[in-house]
């Protein structure tokens, strides 16, 4: 799933109860973002953006992360991700997560990474609890943890991700069985919790 559209239900409902301009706008944005047309998307986003919209504002810093319609930016990628992410905009959560984990526009930073990475996680954002079980996982940003990394990715796996799937095998073979269990009843926990906590 691409960082564009990790939330893009969420992002319609909340602009199709919010200004009807700005949905048509941002509507326009994405499908021209979609189908390639890169400058009309830059021309859709950029003023919701800098109108406080935070999907334009992920948007924008994918499109300065990846080069599309204007030239590659890691700064300015961060710079929007950051105002998105502090709205509370999940996939811009993730995304800025991803930036100080690659040290992109950022110096590395695995802690803040992790953060960042949380904040999306309890949102559901299943590449961010993947991105969580890495890090518990290699201990990056916190001690390293099997029971967490399984956990992590045990959630992301029932949300589908297949790298989740693969991964918790794989640090499953590092656990004991008492280990194990402890890390499938911490999942069913968060869950019960709406991924607050965790």
């Amino acid at each position: 799933m691409t960082r564009l559209t990790l939330l893009l239900p969420i992002l319609l409902l909340a602009l199709l109860v919010g200004n009807p301009a700005f949905t048509a706008d941002f509507l326009k944005g994405y499908a021209a973002y979609k189908s390639g047309d890169y400058a009309t998307a830059l021309r859709e986003f950029r003023p919701l953006a800098e109108q406080g919209n935070a999907g334009a504002q992920n948007n924008l810093g994918v499109m300065y992360e990846k080069g599309q319609g204007v030239y590659q930016n890691d700064k300015t990628a961060l710079k929007w991700y950051r105002l998105a992410a502090e709205q509370g905009d999940a996939g811009a959560q993730y995304n800025l997560g991803w930036m100080y984990r690659r040290g992109r526009g950022v110096s590395q930073n695995y802690k803040t990474a992790v953060e960042w990475y949380r904040f999306a996680a309890e949102q559901g954002v299943a590449d961010a609890q993947t991105s969580l079980g890495v890090m518990y996982g290699k201990g990056r940003g916190v001690p390293q943890d099997y029971v967490r990394a399984h956990m992590w990715y045990n959630l992301a796996a029932s949300q589908g991700d297949k790298d989740a799937t693969e991964n918790r095998d794989i640090v499953a073979k590092k656990m004991s069985p008492v280990d194990i269990s402890k890390a499938q009843d911490l999942a069913r926990d968060c869950v019960q919790r709406n991924y607050k906590s965790c």
